[in-house]
């Protein structure tokens, strides 16, 4: 049983991107998810991702450009404001202007510099570098 689709969702991209695959098959998916994948797409961490509707839950199909070196799910999802966003990035992030921070905010899914221009906080969803 999964307890947590994009936890699974980004330990497979970064499972298929350490041993060189070109695209991987993510199921179940969910909308959630779809949000995070165009948010890393518009970054240029994956390519082209396109949904499969096989009638039980649906799969996403992702290529990968081999640009992740780490990307995780953060658990517990912590409420962040946007003062403290700093403060988060130098926590998972390992330096500065390097790798993005996912957050889900009353305005989308978002990364954190999106979400200081902005000015709202949010759910801490993922980091990638």
């Amino acid at each position: 049983m999964v307890s947590d689709i994009l936890s699974n969702a980004l330990i497979n991209i970064y499972n298929h991107e350490a041993i060189g695959r070109e695209n991987c098959l993510i199921y179940p998916a969910s909308k959630l998810l779809k949000e995070v994948l165009r948010v890393m797409q518009r970054h240029g961490y994956i390519g082209e991702f396109v949904y499969i509707d096989d009638g039980r839950g649906g799969k996403f199909k992702v290529s990968l450009l081999g640009r992740i070196n780490k990307c995780m799910a953060i658990r517990p999802r912590f409420y962040v404001k946007v003062k403290d966003l700093v403060e988060w990035e130098q926590k998972y992030l390992p330096a500065n202007d390097m790798g993005i921070l996912i957050l889900t905010t009353p305005k989308g899914v978002m990364t954190s510099k999106e979400a200081k221009k902005k000015g709202v906080g949010g759910l801490l969803l993922a980091f990638i570098y």
